[in-house]
């Protein structure tokens, strides 16, 4: 059964605008991209939910009851891209339906290596004979490929032999990686998020693709695990950089022997950090795959 919720709550836009030393908007595009990206980390680690690009920034949109200036003024004091700074304003948003408003929004069509097309609802693309078609409604979680660390991930298990597998999920998102793995021909997929609209999202979304009864998810964080049975083949983790060290232990203890870890959600600086918590736990970095400043590390 697919679960529907009904999401009328007030929310506070935040606009996030960019400038650059001399207090003009900043014309390199890939600056401009790190911007957002960084800002939208650091903003959905207290509590922001969507996010929109404009021009020379974003747009952010939390729950009113949730937005706290001190709390935003504190994680981007973390802000460090070139000479870059952000300025932000705010206000209050109109009560509506914010779910139908975000479902409505959709994205483009993405093709992962000629391998996998991925798309939204409102689109219907034509998919080759052999292409796994991924249908993904977006809704208000993070995963539709479109961003470096999913699609790293996603070209990842396309390239790896599935059948038979069991694939552990670590922050699911929109479900789509639990998707690919499921229908790439993995036997189970266990997926958690510690959100709930996202646990939501990752089962209504297995279902629009027929994967409902290969991939169970559970509400919480690292903890669940403490309630699934068996170990994993293949581990995922497209989470940040603190939470991942974190975890680590804890998708050690339920990883199979001779069983494949693979890491996103990070920045390439954070790669050595990361590495070296890795090798404390009897673990051997086998590669590694850097887009935009965005990193993925594959340990074994």
């Amino acid at each position: 059964m697919t679960i529907k919720k009904q999401f009328n709550m007030k929310y506070t836009e935040v606009v996030f605008e960019f400038y650059d030393e001399d207090g003009a908007g900043v014309d390199d595009s890939h600056l401009l991209h790190t911007a957002r990206d960084i800002t939208a980390s650091l903003a959905g680690s207290v509590g922001f939910e969507s996010f929109i690009e404009t021009d020379n920034g974003i747009k952010g949109y939390i729950p009113e009851t949730m937005f706290h200036k001190n709390a935003l003024d504190e994680c981007l004091e973390n802000f460090r891209v070139g000479n870059i700074t952000t300025k932000y304003s705010y206000r209050e948003m109109e009560d509506k339906n914010w779910n139908e408003e975000w479902e409505n929004v959709g994205f483009e069509p993405i093709n992962v290596d000629g391998k996998c097309v991925i798309h939204d609802t409102s689109h219907t693309p034509d998919i080759p004979i052999g292409v796994i078609d991924i249908v993904i409604d977006a809704r208000q979680a993070f995963g539709t490929g479109n961003h470096e660390t999913t699609r790293m991930i996603v070209s990842k298990i396309l390239g790896m032999e599935m059948r038979g597998k069991h694939l552990l999920d670590c922050g699911c998102g929109t479900g789509i990686l639990s998707i690919v793995a499921a229908k790439s021909g993995a036997e189970r997929v266990t997926a958690y998020d510690i959100d709930e609209w996202s646990v939501e999202n990752t089962i209504h979304n297995a279902e629009l693709n027929g994967a409902g009864e290969k991939i169970e998810t559970f509400l919480g964080d690292a903890n669940v695990l403490t309630h699934v049975s068996g170990v994993f083949d293949i581990i995922t983790a497209n989470i940040n950089r603190n939470t991942l060290i974190g975890d680590m232990p804890k998708f050690k203890e339920v990883l199979a022997s001779g069983g494949t870890m693979i890491l996103s959600g990070f920045y390439e600086d954070d790669i050595e950090m990361i590495t070296n918590e890795a090798v404390t736990l009897g673990l051997v970095c086998e590669g590694k795959r850097v887009e935009n400043g965005w990193a993925m590390i594959v340990l074994k």
